[in-house]
């Protein structure tokens, strides 16, 4: 298992749209697509910055994930997703190691990856996601 790079940034904000004028007005980014992950209960907004990705989290229920983070934390960075290139490796590695996982077996994420996510109490209050994906 190799992690090859950060795949993205993922930020939970309240509205999408109004979140990501500042990307788009200011720092000139392109919104290249939005998509929503009905399981994840999320819409998502992929802003393309060189290799990696920032990605806008916003809830589409009240009790989704996100949601629930907003409501305790605010808006702000939600996780860090690494790229790896062998997500079942990384998992076992994970849990060979001690390390608590919130996925014990790779999901669908947005924008066709699989994921899997650590607990943060494992990786010093960090939620990270492990992605791996198809290219």
């Amino acid at each position: 298992m190799k992690v090859t790079r950060i795949d993205h940034i993922g930020i939970a904000v309240k509205d999408l749209e109004e979140a990501a004028e500042i990307y788009r007005d200011f720092l000139q980014l392109e919104v290249t697509d939005i998509e929503e992950v009905p399981d994840q209960k999320v819409k998502v907004a992929f802003i393309p910055v060189g290799d990696s990705e920032v990605e806008l989290l916003e809830p589409t229920t009240e009790d989704s994930p996100v949601a629930k983070f907003i409501e305790k934390r605010g808006e702000g960075i939600h996780h860090m997703a690494l790229r790896v290139d062998n997500l079942e490796e990384a998992l076992a590695r994970a849990q060979a190691a001690g390390i608590r996982l919130i996925d014990k077996t790779p999901r669908p994420g947005a924008g066709g990856a699989r994921i899997a996510f650590l607990h943060p109490r494992s990786s010093n209050r960090v939620l990270i996601e492990l992605c791996e994906r198809a290219d």
